[in-house]
């Protein structure tokens, strides 16, 4: 198992050569790319969860991340990697989880939303005053505030979700004014938001084999956002440009469950992050994706966990030359 030193993260997640593979998609295949901003040293603001409270919280967030380390394994000498022809990704040893926030613009609910929450709600402005309070299903007064009125947080009680056009999300919510419209921005935990994924792209009936390889290219992709924001206020968007994402519509005990038992775990090459292709099946992987490098078809995810491949191997089928890291705090905190 190799380490790579916290100071070293920056490279780590910059990844240098993306070598396996260009960009992911969702079940819709795109044959573009986004034009993300050129990233540099300040990548690593992308990766702390951004705050209206203060500049305490930030340093406790920027001392946590400098911890940081993404973990390698390497097969023993005496394990090949192979069984019966079919590689297998190392899995890296556990370790202690990372809590990384993202910011996903809601760009299918972009406009004019309606806005409300199951419970109470406070929506404050960018620094940190409540502007407005209201009850469950009361719906958020925005003609009541100044037209200038930017960057506004939304938010609601533990255990509530926000209401987007009805649509149900968790996490904070942010309303940067675009034009005449507004464009919401879904601040959330990374994990919560991959097991809104992993629903939105598989059937969460699926083989849990086929779901974990779901949850393992569907967080690679997210943190080679995370790093390469496509805008300065947001990793990435909720459409097929990028990956598909619901909200909590698409949130179930079997896609909590694979993403929970895939903790962490991301796809590396040489040592950067896998922006890892996907699509529904082999034939859109070929036509989309054949010219960019690596790429896992669903279906064929779906077959070969019913054919009894595990998830590394799974992975390893379709992401040849990668290997298996896992994101976690070190032993400096």
């Amino acid at each position: 198992m190799a380490a790579v030193p916290s100071r070293q993260l920056k490279r780590f997640l910059l990844g240098a050569p993306l070598g396996v593979c260009a960009i992911g998609v969702g079940v819709l295949a795109q044959s573009f790319r986004p034009a993300p901003p050129t990233p540099d040293d300040r990548v690593l603001d992308a990766l702390l969860p951004a705050v209206t409270e203060p500049a305490k919280d930030q340093a406790v967030e920027e001392r946590r991340l400098e911890a940081i380390e993404a973990r390698r394994a390497e097969p023993a000498p005496s394990a090949p990697g192979l069984q019966d022809g079919v590689a297998t990704l190392v899995e890296p040893a556990p370790g202690q989880s990372v809590a990384l926030e993202i910011r996903v613009a809601l760009l299918r609910q972009a406009g004019q939303p309606s806005l409300t929450a199951t419970g109470p709600w406070t929506l404050r402005s960018s620094e940190g005053d409540v502007l407005l309070q209201g009850a469950a299903q009361t719906p958020v007064a925005l003609a009541a505030l100044p037209a200038v009125a930017n960057g506004l947080w939304l938010s609601t009680s533990a255990g509530s979700a926000l209401l987007v056009n009805g649509q149900a999300y968790e996490g904070r919510i942010r309303l940067l004014r675009t034009g005449s419209g507004l464009t919401p921005v879904n601040h959330l935990p990374l994990e919560r938001y991959l097991m809104s994924v992993v629903g939105a792209e598989m059937p969460s009936s699926w083989s849990i084999q086929a779901l974990k390889a779901q949850a393992v290219a569907a967080r690679s992709y997210a943190l080679a956002h995370m790093a390469r924001p496509a805008d300065p206020h947001w990793h990435l968007g909720d459409t097929t440009r990028w990956q598909a994402y619901r909200g909590l519509a698409s949130v179930t005990d079997r896609t909590a469950e694979a993403v929970r038992r895939t903790d962490g775990l991301i796809l590396s090459y040489q040592g950067g992050i896998v922006e890892s292709l996907y699509a529904a099946n082999s034939q859109i992987t070929v036509e989309a994706h054949g010219h960019l490098g690596a790429s896992m078809s669903q279906e064929g995810a779906q077959e070969l966990a019913l054919s009894g491949l595990t998830y590394n191997q799974i992975l390893g089928r379709y992401y040849q030359g990668a290997s298996l890291a896992r994101l976690q705090i070190g032993a400096k905190n």
